[in-house]
């Protein structure tokens, strides 16, 4: 009986210690195996995605599959790598364009982006009522709709005074039709036929993130990479003066409810101008053609991993954060900017 009883107590211990195992998982001593998995998959994904072997949608779905897959080992880290990482290949794709594109397409982009970014905010701001979106995640993803995505609602929600969830309903709503930007506008581009003109300058327009504007331009041909990339930035400088509005506003609504305003500090987009500067040098020291060629490569390289790690952003958690009101808002509102520039373009009334 002793023995008998010995044995089942020997196999009850066997099979709490392997499930105990299996459910920590170690692959050595103290390294859960899931988070040395998943450092590993994400370690790898983002090296394939900066070596070039893949192209920019891909990278996105790829980063998008890993955050619904696993738990992020590094979320934070990933945010802000992927920020820094955005402005050099930004800068990097400067080498590539020449300076006279730059300002013709600038020049011309910065009157259409006025005109959008108006409309859009007015139209956003209506929206936000209709569907009651509260607090000022209406504000933020109007902002981010009309000028530049995630960019423009990290600039503008510390001058709100937002709180981490207004931040982020407003910044999973942009990433999430960030993703279908990528990988849809392309398809429709080609579907009407637009010509790389047409289609960089559409991109521009409707697309919230710079990122994304250069990865569907970039997928598309060279020439809608170059007033992709260039219109787009010129719609990211209003981050500036909107960031002045918003201040002035915020300090006077302060004053006027009898508490003691905050000075908002406004972040100026300094990379916009380092891209303009490495135009520049493109155009006028054309001896180093060799070096700026590599270096727009490397660029490109820079920004497909961007998106990889963008992607990695997208998770359930994301998903349930955002909410169906909020959702509706950003998506309608997206559209309704998509179709309306699109029409434009197609009839020729709008054009670079």
């Amino acid at each position: 009986m002793t023995e008998t009883m010995t044995q089942e107590l020997t196999a009850t211990d066997d099979y709490l210690f392997t499930e105990t195992v299996e459910e920590l998982g170690q692959t050595g001593p103290g390294v859960p195996k899931k988070a040395f998995d998943a450092r590993s998959i994400f370690f790898l994904g983002l090296l394939l995605a900066g070596s070039g072997l893949v192209s920019p949608p891909v990278a996105l779905v790829g980063g998008i599959a890993f955050g619904f897959s696993v738990v992020h080992p590094y979320r934070k880290e990933a945010s802000s790598l992927a920020k820094l990482l955005l402005q050099i290949s930004v800068v990097l794709l400067g080498f590539g364009l020449n300076l006279q594109q730059v300002i013709h397409a600038g020049r011309s982009g910065f009157v259409y982006t006025a005109v959008s970014i108006c409309c859009a905010v007015g139209l956003g701001l209506l929206l936000g009522k209709v569907f009651k979106v509260g607090g000022k995640a209406s504000y933020l993803i109007t902002l981010g709709t009309a000028i530049c995505g995630g960019s423009a609602i990290a600039a503008i929600a510390p001058i709100t005074d937002a709180n981490e969830e207004e931040i982020s309903v407003s910044m999973g709503t942009v990433f999430l039709l960030n993703s279908v930007a990528l990988l849809v506008f392309p398809a429709i581009g080609w579907w009407l036929h637009l010509s790389q003109n047409q289609f960089g300058l559409w991109a521009a327009l409707a697309i919230h993130d710079t990122s994304s504007v250069v990865g569907a331009a970039a997928k598309y041909g060279p020439q809608a990479l170059a007033i992709g990339t260039t219109v787009k930035l010129a719609r990211a400088l209003w981050i500036v003066p909107v960031s002045l509005v918003t201040a002035a506003y915020m300090s006077r609504a302060a004053r006027r409810e009898g508490r003691q305003g905050q000075v908002a500090k406004v972040k100026v987009p300094w990379f916009i101008f380092l891209f303009v500067g490495a135009s520049v040098l493109s155009t006028y020291v054309p001896r180093l053609m060799g070096i700026y060629l590599d270096l727009n490569r490397l660029g490109k390289a820079g920004l497909t991993a961007t998106l990889f790690l963008i992607g990695t952003s997208l998770s359930k958690k994301t998903l349930q954060a955002v909410g169906i009101k909020p959702f509706l808002q950003g998506v309608i509102l997206w559209v309704m900017v998509g179709t309306v520039s699109l029409v434009a373009i197609d009839m020729g009334l709008i054009g670079i």
